[in-house]
């Protein structure tokens, strides 16, 4: 380029000159530099956390500059561990340090928004009607609703004001209350750990006016039913560095690098102290490279690989007597010595029964109160038949009787408890026995045939009514399971680990493809390591294998294998479950609040899965039959013609899983009919449902009187996340568009449920509170924005570590946006103000199932008998739900919302079967919140005006934040167990953590009974450790940990000992081969569905930062050799299907994935780069779109000791794994941008 307008400038500035002329001297303007020395100056930090349901549960700094939010760094202030232990920090992930991106991005929802064609029916409407009747003519015209809600999920939301969008939800909440009931209103938001009073900020609205809080981690399936099975449980494991005081650590289908990244350090670090690590995975996850062997069983047949490796522990360490320990661990702690009945078959041959009971003998053996729930042993020293401390009958009512003389015997002394003289329990009757039988076990493998006779020695004993029973051990009756030859000879037993015989290591083989050898040598140094060490050897576990619809026995053949080891209980051992952020610490300072129980009870609960699974009308698509998954030693005939849903709603009727909506009644009208005609509500509802009057909702659920009627979602995604049948979800609940292909035809039909014609578009209204546009917002009618977790104030906590810590406001909520609490707070208010008038006070008939941790899971001890078969009679609490009439005074639904009420006060506080008193509490508290002025029904008791006032509440009456009340609560239990446990909290008895505590820096918790581990400086806490340290009973029948189960279903369904059972056939794919041809190649494959690397669930799969990294929206992955065999590249746009739906997705192509699978990260939601499926012509769906969900009958069961239900605790889980589909390439991709048209299109179907 020419220099002559260069030569123009003949005037310029000297520059001076130094060290000979190689340096210059200029002037320049050095303010550019401020950019890069000002880019890391704030004006103050603030402690805050993603309340995302990740484990981590990680403190942040927030920085603020010039009142923006400008960055987030990790904390580095968590209270130091031991000096032998690694600290808990650093914690945090990259996802974690992109949060910020959202607080700012176009993905925040500014202000309320409200779909457009419901806002302008609304405001015409209101022209002349009152809020209730116009929410009544809208959404009682059919016409008018479905003009709504045959869009949902199109787009067409309108800008709304706060006023506006809680008038219309509280006028629709106000007008279904009246016409069809509070039951009628629905909520659900999941793991209320993550944020504690955001969560409960709902569920007290919910429950104050009578609405039903939908259970979570059961829908999830992230709840482990084997845990309650076991333990009496719902989930209770190690903290993170209790890993590191582990010997020998097994990570089995826990991707511990990539999911439980904070954590991770603990699983690497151990290795340097001579930790030997297993992983076990199908495929090859993070977590392989860290171990030390690798095995890898085919995706679903991990109970085989479990069962195979307890082989070689019973083999090798129980029969040859090698290991000391492990007999008397398993004679004090588990259920092995107990005496189970067999039942005669009439070929000679015999079937396990139930556990012998103190009601089976003469005289009840001596045990007046609860005799049907103790158990027996014999005591080797006398050869005496014994009752032992600990069964469950010695938990309840044992005050009422013999004037109290014997309370104090639940507690695991291994002691006569009729006299208190010691014992040693009787392990085998090998050498003892009267006689040698055979005993037919049900077989579920294929081969070997449908059962499996083997030996088993036997005691015979006179029962009660003359006849004679053969009884065995549970030892016994296990290593006959198991395939175990004590010397009794017959078939089926092995002689060597090559005997392919099932469950040896060559049998396994077959099964799972994993060399016998591997299995032998990992179960041998598994079990040497436990007795050597007394215990610390450790399985990781996750939802890789909970997520199986058996997976129950996955996880009880891997239990089994620690119990068998003596590794319950002790540090460094044990069962480490993790998947949600399910540890709610100060669980029971958080539950009077979240669900009013200081100012009514109880409160109304429904299990998650089952709802949907009804009013999703999942049911109608059924291809699974219960005879497919019955036990060959069954009675058949008991279940002929059933259906799931016939076995889900018999469990509702009879008590064991709780009902919602309860019946085809308005319960508020049930009640007024009783008191007009001046009988008892209670008298009067079972004489109506005996007389069929009345019915249960769930045995009609397409009636428009039975169904759900308004929904809130807050703080989850159901629709973009968990929503198991995501496309049933769109149908049926929602009536919009969707990509169902499904023929209803082809599925069975129920015998004792009514079929009704499909209703569609059941919910009359969704609202979704959230900070972002997710999945479920799209759908929902009213959106409210809600703060993000940098602009509130909250509470967190994890299992991973045992601290509690907040979520802080560094910044005032954004544009229109309120914290979940204030938004319950202004819905309360207008609630209070439209339907006060409407309601006035109404007398609630609630119905509550027959509950774990209290006297009604003292159900029916045999064979479960139905009222309605005119088996037994009704009697509630007992054979049927509890009924109990509630008093709701709907003009001071707000006042309540405010205050606490004064139940706490006149019945204390408690939880899991222990209460004490806590007006010193209420007390403390209105001295720290202040008392409410104002006239009225909350007039004088402490304010919960704030979200910081009610993280105060949890604060003060949870015993794990509040040493006072932990000492309170410990000295509750001593006097049921006998022991005195006060100790172990009586240090910290004067700590009480305030909110202001914990921003300043993150606080360890205190020891509690509400929890089996403890908060010490010398042993970091892991689960179980109170039973075995402080002889506290597991809340199970036996008082102990069972490897058997006796309860009828149990028996019948062929778990009564943990077997292996191969995945379900869904029957999904086969309708749809070759029925929608692109002529492309179709691959059949398992659908696997792994938490990411580049989200927490749904949050952050649309974050620009963390789309950057990753491949930038869906993909899915398949092996290198089924890609090549179907012509597949890498990043091809592919569609994946079958009968329940569609997606579409890049395609990767790896070598970590083994043939035969599809993996999808899931909750990679279908807002961000999906194009429209071939099949369907409508947008792609996600990871839920090919699954549906299929309930399992022994996850129903319910008042029986530890098989009872609790609110996430027990119940029908959410499975997914069992799903295979279809895998083709797209020929064209189609990104459907047109506009919303005006008629919808029908279904694909």
């Amino acid at each position: 380029m020419s220099h002559f307008l260069d030569r123009l400038k003949f005037v310029t500035n000297v520059r001076s000159t130094f060290s000979d002329g190689h340096g210059a001297v200029v002037q320049e303007d050095r303010r550019w530099e401020n950019g890069y020395r000002s880019r890391w100056q704030h004006d103050k930090i603030v402690r805050s956390t993603h309340g995302v349901n990740c484990t981590g549960s990680c403190s942040w700094k927030v920085y603020v500059k010039n009142g923006l939010i400008t960055w987030e760094t990790q904390q580095t202030d968590y209270p130091r561990t031991r000096p032998d232990l690694p600290n808990h920090e650093p914690r945090g992930c990259p996802r974690g340090a992109s949060y910020s991106w959202y607080v700012y991005s176009n993905q925040r929802v500014k202000t309320p928004l409200i779909r457009g064609r419901l806002m302008a029916m609304w405001r015409e409407a209101r022209k002349t009607m009152d809020p209730v009747s116009a929410w009544e003519s809208i959404s009682q015209d059919p016409e008018k609703a479905k003009r709504y809600k045959s869009v949902r999920g199109q787009g067409g939301f309108v800008r709304a004001d706060w006023d506006t969008a809680t008038e219309i939800i509280a006028a629709a909440n106000a007008y279904t209350i009246k016409r069809f009931g509070p039951d009628r209103v629905v909520g659900f938001s999941p793991i209320p750990a993550m944020s504690m009073v955001s969560y409960a900020a709902g569920a007290r609205y919910l429950s104050l006016i009578g609405g039903v809080c939908l259970s979570f981690y059961d829908w999830y399936c992230d709840l482990p039913p084997a845990s309650p099975q076991i333990w009496g449980e719902q989930t209770d494991v190690p903290e993170s560095a209790d890993w590191y005081n582990s010997t020998y650590l097994m990570v089995w289908g826990s991707n511990v690098p990539q999911t439980r990244t904070p954590d991770a350090h603990f699983y690497t670090e151990v290795r340097y102290k001579g930790t030997k690590t297993v992983a076990i995975s199908s495929d090859y996850g993070e977590m392989v490279k860290f171990g030390d062997i690798w095995l890898a069983p085919k995706q679903g047949t991990d109970a085989a690989l479990a069962m195979a490796m307890g082989h070689v522990v019973l083999k090798e360490f129980h029969a040859s007597g090698k290991s000391a320990y492990f007999r008397d661990y398993v004679k004090q702690y588990t259920d092995m010595p107990m005496l189970v009945m067999l039942r005669e078959n009439g070929d000679g041959s015999h079937v396990c029964d139930h556990f012998l009971r103190a009601s089976h003998l003469a005289g009840n053996h001596g045990e007046a109160n609860n005799p049907d729930w103790k158990t027996l042993l014999i005591d080797t020293a006398s050869g005496r038949l014994v009752v032992p401390n600990g069964a469950i009958g010695l938990r309840w009512n044992e005050a009422q009787h013999d004037g109290g003389a014997k309370t104090g015997r639940w507690n695991l002394e291994l002691k006569d408890a009729a006299s208190g003289a010691p014992i040693d329990p009787q392990l085998s009757l090998v050498g003892a026995c009267d006689e040698v039988v055979d005993v037919r076990f049900p077989y579920f493998g294929a081969e070997h045939g449908a059962t499996l006779e083997r030996r088993v020695p036997v005691k015979c004993l006179a029962l009660a009514d003359g006849s004679v029973v053969r009884v065995a051990t549970v030892y016994d009756l296990q290593m006959a399971n198991y395939g175990i030859d004590q010397g009794l000879g017959g078939a089926n037993v092995a002689a060597s680990f090559d005997d392919d015989v099932p469950y040896t290591p060559a049998w396994q083989e077959k099964h799972t493809g994993v060399p016998r050898q591997s299995v032998i040598q990992v179960a041998r140094e598994f079990a040497d390591n436990a007795d050597r060490t007394r215990g610390k050897s450790m399985v990781i576990v996750g939802a890789a294998l909970n997520h199986w619809y058996h997976n129950d026995m996955i996880y009880r053949g891997i239990v089994n294998l620690l119990m068998m080891c003596g590794c319950i209980g002790q540090s460094g051992g044990g069962w480490a479950h993790y998947v949600g952020q399910e540890k709610l610490r100060p669980q029971f300072g958080w539950t009077p609040l979240a669900f009013g129980l200081d100012w009514s009870r109880p409160p109304r609960h429904m299990n998650g899965t089952s709802f949907f699974y009804n009013h999703t009308s999942q049911w109608r698509h059924e291809k699974l039959a219960v005879d497919e998954i019955l036990s060959p030693t069954a009675d058949a005939a008991h279940y002929a013609g059933m259906s799931l849903l016939d076995l889900n709603a018999k469990s509702e009727r009879m008590g064991w899983l709780p009902s919602a909506p309860q019946f085809n009644a308005n319960p508020l009208d049930v009640t007024a009919a009783a008191q007009a005609a001046g009988k008892d509500p209670v008298a009067h509802t079972v004489e109506q449902l005996k007389s069929g009057k009345l019915r249960f909702a769930c045995e009609d659920p397409d009636h428009p009187d039975n169904f759900p009627r308004n929904m809130f979602v807050w703080r989850s995604n159901i629709l973009g996340s968990s929503g198991k049948g995501h496309e049933y979800f769109l149908k049926y609940l929602l009536g919009t568009q969707n990509a169902l292909f499904s023929d209803e035809a082809a599925a069975i039909k129920p015998s004792e449920v009514q079929v009704r014609d499909a209703a569609e578009g059941k919910l009359d209204l969704l609202t979704v509170l959230d900070f972002r546009m997710s999945t479920t917002c799209l759908y929902g009618d009213v959106v409210l924005p809600t703060a993000t977790w940098y602009e509130k104030d909250d509470l967190n906590t994890s299992d991973m570590h045992p601290f509690i810590h907040p979520l802080s406001e560094a910044v005032q909520p954004l544009w229109e946006s309120k914290t979940d609490w204030e938004i319950y707070k202004v819905i309360a208010k207008k609630f209070t103000e439209i339907a006060g008038p409407l309601l006035g006070t109404r007398h609630d008939l609630v119905c509550t199932p027959l509950l774990h941790d209290t006297p009604g899971e003292l159900g029916q001890p045999f064979a479960p008998k139905d009222w309605k078969h005119g088996e037994c009679d009704l009697i509630p609490g007992k054979t049927a739900p509890a009924m109990t009439v509630v008093e709701r005074n709907y003009a001071d639904i707000y006042r309540k919302f405010t205050s606490v009420g004064p139940l706490l006060d006149k019945f204390g506080n408690g939880g899991k079967g222990i209460n004490w008193n806590t007006e010193h509490e209420v007390h403390e508290l209105a001295e720290l919140t202040r008392t409410v002025d104002e006239p009225g029904v909350s007039q004088g008791r402490p304010r919960l005006e704030t979200a910081i006032d009610a993280a105060e509440m949890i604060l003060t009456f949870a015993p794990e934040t509040n040493g006072h009340v932990a000492v309170k609560a410990w000295d509750a239990l001593s006097k049921i167990t006998g022991r005195d446990h006060s100790h172990l909290a009586v240090g910290r008895e004067h700590d009480k953590i305030r909110f202001r505590d914990v921003q300043a820096q993150p606080r360890k918790i205190i020891s509690a009974p509400t929890w089996s581990g403890l908060e010490s400086e010398e042993v970091s806490y892991n689960a179980g450790y109170t039973n075995v340290h402080e002889l506290i009973p597991w809340r199970t029948l036996t008082g102990r940990q069972q490897f058997y189960q006796d309860h009828r279903w149990m028996l019948d369904f062929g778990e009564s000992l943990c077997v292996y059972k191969p995945p379900i056939d869904t029957k999904t794919v086969a309708p749809m081969l070759g029925k929608h041809s692109n002529g492309q190649p179709e691959l059949v494959l398992n659908w696997i569905t792994p938490h990411q690397k580049w989200g927490i669930h749904s949050t952050y799969s649309d974050n620009l930062r963390m789309l950057t990294l990753s491949r930038g929206g869906p993909h899915v992955w398949v092996s290198e050799a089924e890609a090549k065999a179907a012509g597949l590249r890498d990043n091809d746009w592919v569609e994946v299907f079958n009968v329940n739906g569609t997606l579409t997705a890049r395609l990767v192509v790896s070598q970590r994935v083994p043939r035969g699978m599809c993996l999808m990260y899931h909750a990679q939601e279908k807002i961000v780069n999906v194009p429209g499926a071939e099949t369907s012509g409508m947008r792609g769906g996600i990871h839920n779109s090919v699954t549906r969900t299929v309930t399992k009958p022994t996850h129903m069961i319910g008042g029986y000791a530890q098989l009872a239900y609790g609110f996430n605790y027990y119940g029908t889980v959410g499975s997914n794994r069992d799903e295979f589909v279809i895998v083709r390439k797209m020929n064209k991709v189609e990104w459907l941008e047109g506009p919303l048209a005006e008629t919808v299109p029908g279904d694909a179907q």
